[in-house]
């Protein structure tokens, strides 16, 4: 997980976000899972069924339940090619 994703937060993460009280946030800050009961702090903005942000939260939830519904793509990656070829 890193700060851009897209993630679903529900009962699997803490019994707070069961049922209709599920969330979809879009991540800005991941902390670190404590590693004696795999809980974690993070922070992000809630988004509706538009995909567009409504509030920022910050959350205590356990990494375990945490399920990734988009990633951020890569940053730098391959280079585009030109579909247009210069022959000299």
């Amino acid at each position: 997980m890193k700060p851009g994703d897209v993630v679903l937060i529900g009962a699997a993460c803490s019994p707070q976000f069961t049922g209709d009280r599920a969330l979809r946030l879009r991540l800005v800050l991941v902390g670190e899972v404590d590693p004696y009961n795999g809980w974690m702090w993070i922070t992000g903005y809630v988004l509706d069924v538009k995909g567009l942000a409504t509030a920022k939260r910050e959350l205590y939830v356990m990494r375990a339940g945490i399920v990734i519904q988009r990633r951020t793509a890569p940053v730098g990656g391959q280079p585009r090619r030109s579909s247009s070829r210069v022959t000299v």
